[in-house]
């Protein structure tokens, strides 16, 4: 197994008190979608700004793609959409991805078909001249992940990208992900939604800033005897406190 990211015995804790992560070791594998489930406050934040080096770490507690969490060379390799969109109200779509091509390092004969190639893929190619801030919020979150698509990234990683979004939408981009993958993206993806749970190949199961199963939805659930990945979940949980 190819591994894109290695956790090793990491912990972390917030004004000296409270634990976010404990002791956390995992290997997340190349070309598949990773899923960090659990309830808010589980740690899933904490560990997704761990691997895309939004937090100072020793350097051997945290390897992506070969590679310190944070190193420079990652910057074109890792991909990062946060829960706080990071595009501009005051600009249009097409300006926004305009902008962060050109920040990517494109070429200017480029930019042009790379936005088009990415207004196609979160469907707003028909929003393309409208003001980012005049969006319903769903909008803007395509808009912020469109961002995190433009440089063809190794490695996507997601903090809660479809909280909000309607069925028909959560679908297309979920198809989107795993088309993502065929062409050899790794994404991992966090989620408090267990029945979002079941569309990823692995999963990494949360809570209290502890990692309390992996492995693939249907592996889980026989474990566990379950008929779903939330009850799989509870079944783990309900292990733990006994």
């Amino acid at each position: 197994m190819n591994v894109a990211v290695t956790i090793r015995d990491l912990s972390i804790t917030y004004a000296k008190k409270d634990k976010a992560l404990q002791n956390v070791s995992l290997e997340i594998p190349t070309g598949r979608i990773t899923g960090l489930i659990g309830p808010s406050g589980s740690g899933k934040t904490t560990l997704i700004k761990s691997v895309v080096g939004r937090l100072k770490l020793p350097t051997d507690k945290v390897t992506v793609l070969d590679l310190p969490a944070g190193s420079a060379k990652l910057r074109k390799k890792v991909a990062y959409m946060a829960q706080e969109l990071a595009v501009y109200h005051d600009l249009t779509v097409r300006q926004n991805l305009a902008y962060f091509t050109r920040v990517l390092g494109f070429k200017y004969s480029g930019v042009k078909r790379r936005v088009n190639e990415t207004l196609r893929a979160v469907d707003l190619y028909d929003k393309r001249n409208s003001m980012v801030g005049n969006l319903s919020g769903g909008q803007q979150q395509r808009v912020s992940l469109g961002v995190a698509l433009l440089g063809h990234p190794k490695l996507l990683v997601l903090d809660e990208p479809t909280t909000g979004l309607d069925p028909v939408l959560i679908e297309n981009l979920w198809q989107l992900f795993h088309e993502l993958v065929e062409d050899g993206t790794t994404i991992i993806i966090s989620s408090h939604s267990m029945s979002e749970a079941a569309r990823c190949d692995d999963l990494v199961l949360m809570r209290s800033g502890k990692i309390i199963a992996t492995g693939a939805p249907k592996k889980l659930m026989k474990q566990t005897g379950a008929d779903d990945v939330e009850q799989a979940f509870l079944h783990l949980v309900k292990g733990e406190e006994e």
